[in-house]
């Protein structure tokens, strides 16, 4: 490992590389500020730069930069005006729009950035130490595990949902799975619920629907109460720096989720929107009572937590890239690509056969991760003035991303329409104090349920898959424990206050 460690920092550390590493991180950087342009789109765009390139190690790297910067800039929007543009970055905006409404912006931003910057360096730290042993586990997951990993987190809806809102919140997960089966099945290759609709036959689109739940909600609200317009968010920005207080409460939590968000980005098709929902989930049910009432409200530790988990996701993601040959995304299904084209074979061979490229790619995300922390944190004051303009004048803004994003994201016109209805319908449900986010949670994990669901069910012909394996059993029953400990708990303290009155 030490050789091919001095390999890496060798390839890494030559100008070449380091110009390579600053120039994807701050592509990747602004790129993911823009809701709709995310890391796949970018990427794809990148690819035949990175070719002409020639050197695999500097294209590599150079694609490598812009993934973890576009993960990295993705949650400026999602703080500042409630439209995330990547999947991942979706929980981000859960507790950092609230921050940003309380007049901290710069707050959120800073936390953000420490939140990603520790994730993604000690992702780098456990990929260069386990990575050949993470491959082999990585092997042990098959279809059956990947269903139970979908239930694991499709079960943890209960910490997005506020106080005794979880039937409100099982029922949006269950529209949210009911629209992921629009479009093309996974059994067979034909177009269900598209009412005739050509443009549906692949689905809703992640960026529209995303942008209907959060942005547009947001935009509409703001027209029908002007007033919250000129009162919130507006005027001066302050709390640019976290006390030692915040700084306490969210070093455990980063580094709980470093290493929670690394292991679900090491499985292949789990990816960091997984493991950003479920570090949410996990630090919210383990937060003492009364912290848990300020999930959702604009909680450090609620941004803290997926903020970590996504970025060391994205870096363990290169565990099964490189090491297998599988990607665990679509994003490095393209990285993949990029390394057929440069004429690398990654697999088990790829460390033994071209080890420089393998240990650069490594060492450049710890120079990467600097890189961004260096590049945002002095820009934290400027890029949080956003909101000191007049929320009014946003609005048109707002509105803007919001359109664009849905049209790049699918590049046809129907989305657009799609984005309005479903828009309408979110700000109707939100009145109704119905929450939002389980909806989106059910439809990102919908298609990946199915699609493991019924592979599983071919390769053991039926059910019997979840008796077969136990490691798909204990997942399960990790599921079951997660839907019933917030009852349980819930009834306890009911229980408990009950006692306390009929004692008085």
């Amino acid at each position: 490992m030490l050789e091919g460690l001095m390999i890496g920092l060798s390839t890494a550390f030559s100008v070449t590389n380091i110009l390579m590493v600053i120039g994807g991180c701050l592509i990747g950087t602004f790129i993911g500020m823009l809701p709709g342009l995310g890391p796949m789109s970018i990427i794809a765009i990148m690819i035949p730069v990175a070719i002409s390139i020639g050197d695999p190690s500097a294209a590599l790297i150079l694609l490598a930069g812009v993934y973890y910067g576009a993960i990295f800039g993705g949650s400026t929007s999602s703080i500042l005006i409630n439209a995330p543009g990547v999947a991942s970055t979706v929980a981000t905006s859960f507790d950092g729009y609230p921050l940003a409404r309380q007049g901290k912006a710069g707050k959120a931003l800073t936390v953000a950035a420490i939140a990603s910057f520790s994730g993604g360096t000690i992702g780098a730290i456990l990929l260069m130490i386990f990575a050949p042993a993470l491959a082999t586990v990585a092997l042990l997951f098959h279809s059956a595990e990947y269903f139970a990993l979908m239930v694991v987190g499709l079960s943890a809806i209960a910490a997005f949902a506020g106080t005794g809102q979880v039937a409100k919140a099982l029922l949006m997960t269950i529209l949210g799975l009911i629209m992921a089966t629009v479009g093309e099945g996974a059994l067979f290759n034909l177009p269900r619920f598209t009412m005739g609709i050509m443009d549906l036959q692949s689905g809703f689109g992640f960026i529209t629907l995303a942008m209907a739940m959060f942005a547009l909600p947001e935009a509409i609200y703001l027209v029908l109460d002007p007033k919250r317009s000129n009162t919130e968010a507006g005027g001066e920005i302050k709390d640019l720096r976290i006390t030692r207080d915040e700084a306490k409460a969210i070093a455990p939590v980063i580094g709980r989720q470093s290493i929670q968000g690394f292991l679900i980005g090491v499985l292949p098709g789990a990816g960091a929107t997984i493991a950003s929902f479920l570090g949410y989930a996990v630090e919210r049910n383990i937060a003492p009572k009364e912290e848990q009432e300020q999930f959702g409200k604009g909680s450090v530790k609620g941004l803290a937590a997926p903020e970590s988990a996504n970025n060391a996701a994205c870096t363990g993601s290169f565990v099964p890239l490189l090491t297998l040959g599988i990607p665990g995304s679509g994003t490095t299904a393209i990285l993949l690509g990029a390394l057929i084209a440069l004429n690398v074979t990654p697999g088990p061979r790829l460390m033994v056969d071209d080890p420089q490229i393998f240990w650069a790619v490594i060492v450049s995300m710890y120079i990467g991760n600097v890189i961004l922390l260096i590049l945002n944190l002095p820009l934290i004051p400027y890029i949080a003035k956003v909101l000191a303009v007049p929320r009014n004048y946003l609005i048109p803004f707002i509105l803007f991303f919001t359109l664009m994003g849905a049209y790049i994201g699918q590049n046809n016109a129907t989305e657009l329409l799609l984005l309005v209805g479903f828009g309408v319908a979110a700000t109707v449900l939100r009145f109704a104090d119905y929450p939002l986010a389980p909806l989106l949670i059910g439809f990102i994990l919908g298609r990946m349920l199915e699609d493991n669901f019924a592979r599983s069910m071919q390769l053991y012909d039926g059910i019997g898959f979840i008796l077969e394996r136990p490691m798909t059993l204990g997942l399960l029953a990790v599921a079951v424990l997660l839907v019933v400990l917030p009852s349980y708990r819930a009834r306890r303290a009911r229980l408990r206050a009950e006692g306390t009155a009929d004692g008085d």
